[in-house]
């Protein structure tokens, strides 16, 4: 089914979102860094997927679905259970508790991110919020 997390129309819809959220340009006005989405095939996602996000002062330049042959590299890698990333997604897990329990695992400075927790739980609506909005278009 097209437009559900992590297929290509969710991506579309998730760097739209961001580009034209004033919200998000404003609070992550001082991002700088690039993340990698790593979630593992778990329930209805068959297999591994990789999405890529470039955000830079409160834009994301450009995100894509790696291929499985691309290596995981940036500044960010947050890796998961599909399962996990929903739940997050879904406002059922708050980010930053997934994270320090490791239900959410991250690769890259953590110092950063905690900085920047307001920015983190901003990217997180957005996420949650475009995800809505894509189903909605889809109703």
């Amino acid at each position: 089914m097209p437009g559900i997390f992590p297929d290509q129309e969710w991506l579309e819809g998730l760097v739209n979102y961001l580009n034209t959220n004033e919200d998000y340009a404003r609070i992550a006005k001082n991002w700088e860094g690039d993340m990698i989405f790593s979630i593992k095939a778990d329930g209805p996602l068959e297999e591994d997927t990789a999405i890529y996000l470039d955000l830079w002062h409160g834009q994301c330049r450009s995100g894509k679905i790696l291929s499985p042959d691309e290596p995981l590299d940036s500044d960010f890698i947050l890796t998961a259970p599909f399962g996990n990333f929903v739940r997050v997604l879904g406002g059922d897990l708050d980010a930053m508790q997934a994270m320090m329990t490791r239900k959410l695992s991250v690769k890259g400075n953590m110092a950063y991110i905690l900085r920047n927790v307001p920015t983190v739980l901003e990217f997180v609506k957005c996420a949650k919020n475009a995800t809505d909005k894509v189903l909605g278009e889809q109703a």
